[in-house]
C-alpha cells in the first residue's frame, strides 16, 4: 500500500513543488540523480568508466505537452550522443517515448525517434526506448520494431510485472531487439500486471531465460540478488559466457553489488539519469526501497 501511495504522489504537481524546494530532498535525490546539467551526468560517466562500468545516460522527463517540448527534448538527446563521442565515453542512451511527444501525436513521436535513431547509428552507439505505464506498452513495442527494421542500434525495455511480457519478449526477439528486462516501477491495476512479487519474480526469471539463450545481446537489470544469482546460474549452466549479456544497475543503488559483480569478471552498465524534472524518477526509487523513504521522511522537515 505504500508504495502505492508515493506512484500516486509521484504524479502529484504540489507534492513535486514542496519536494524539489526542499534543501534536504534535493540533496538527497543526488544519491539517485547526479545532476541537472548534462556536465554533472559526463563527470559521473567519465568516473564510472575509469571504474570499469559503462553507462546508459538518461535526461530525465516525461509526458510532455507541446511539440516545441517534444522538439526540445529531441535536440538534447542529438546533442548528448555528440558530446559522448567528443570525450569518448562508454556510454549509450535511454529516453522516454512520452518526452518525444507521444502523448500528442504518435506520427511526431516516431519522427522525432527516428532522427535519434538514426544519429545514433552514424556514431556506432545505441538507443534505448524506457518502458513507461502500461497504456503505452503497445504503442512502445510497435515504434521498437518499424525502428528496429531501419536500424540495429535501437531497443527497449520488458516489465516482468505484466501479464503480457512473456509473449512480448518472444515478439521481439523474434525482431532481432535488445532488450533490458526490469521487474517494472508503475503503478499497474490486477487486470494487467502480477500483484504478488513471488509473481513478478517468477516470470522474471522466465523471460530472462529466453533473453539469454536468444543469441542477442540483452541486459538484465536488477539490484534484487535472488534474480542476480538465477542469472548467474542459468547462464553457467547453459555455458553463456558473461560476454554475451550484461547486468544493469541505477546510479547510486547497490553499490556493493555493483562492486561484487565486477569482481565477479560480469559486465555491468550503470543507468545515469539527469535533468531539472528528477520528481518523478526520485520517487519511483523511494518506492521500490523502504530504506530509502525511512532515510527521506526522517530528514525531509530538518533545517534545509
Amino acid at each position: 500500500m505504500l508504495r502505492s501511495i508515493l506512484l500516486e504522489l509521484s504524479r502529484s504537481p504540489r507534492m513535486a513543488h514542496f519536494v524539489m524546494h526542499n534543501g534536504t530532498s534535493r540533496r538527497m535525490a543526488r544519491r539517485f540523480v547526479p545532476g541537472e546539467a548534462l556536465d554533472d551526468a559526463v563527470a559521473a560517466v567519465r568516473e564510472l568508466n575509469a571504474r570499469g562500468r559503462p553507462c546508459s545516460l538518461d535526461c530525465l522527463g516525461e509526458s510532455v505537452t507541446s511539440e516545441a517540448e517534444a522538439r526540445r527534448a529531441a535536440e538534447t538527446y542529438l546533442g548528448i550522443f555528440d558530446r559522448i563521442a567528443a570525450e569518448h565515453l562508454d556510454c549509450n542512451v535511454s529516453l522516454k517515448l512520452t518526452q518525444l511527444g507521444l502523448d500528442i501525436s504518435e506520427s511526431l513521436c516516431e519522427e522525432l525517434f527516428a532522427r535519434i535513431a538514426a544519429h545514433a547509428a552514424r556514431q556506432d552507439n545505441f538507443v534505448r526506448i524506457d518502458m513507461e505505464s502500461s497504456a503505452y506498452t503497445q504503442r512502445t513495442i510497435d515504434i521498437c520494431k518499424r525502428a528496429r527494421t531501419k536500424s540495429d542500434a535501437v531497443g527497449t525495455v520488458l516489465q516482468s510485472y505484466l501479464y503480457r511480457t512473456e509473449q512480448d519478449a518472444k515478439d521481439l526477439i523474434a525482431a532481432g531487439c535488445r532488450l533490458r528486462l526490469v521487474k517494472g516501477a508503475y503503478k499497474e491495476p490486477p487486470e494487467v500486471a502480477f500483484p504478488k512479487k513471488v509473481d513478478v519474480d517468477a516470470n522474471y526469471v522466465r523471460v530472462m531465460k529466453l533473453l539469454l539463450v536468444s543469441g542477442i545481446y540483452h541486459g538484465i537489470a536488477t539490484h534484487d540478488p535472488q534474480m542476480l544469482e538465477a542469472t548467474k546460474k542459468f547462464a553457467a549452466e547453459l555455458g553463456i559466457r558473461n560476454d554475451q549479456y550484461e547486468f544493469q544497475m541505477l546510479y547510486g543503488i547497490r553499490t556493493d553489488l555493483q562492486d561484487q559483480l565486477i569482481r565477479e569478471g560480469y559486465r555491468l552498465r550503470v543507468y545515469v539519469p539527469y535533468g531539472s524534472d528528477w520528481f518523478p524518477y526520485f520517487m519511483r526509487r523511494l518506492a521500490e526501497r523502504p530504506a530509502n523513504l525511512k532515510f527521506f521522511l526522517s530528514n525531509l522537515f530538518r533545517r534545509s
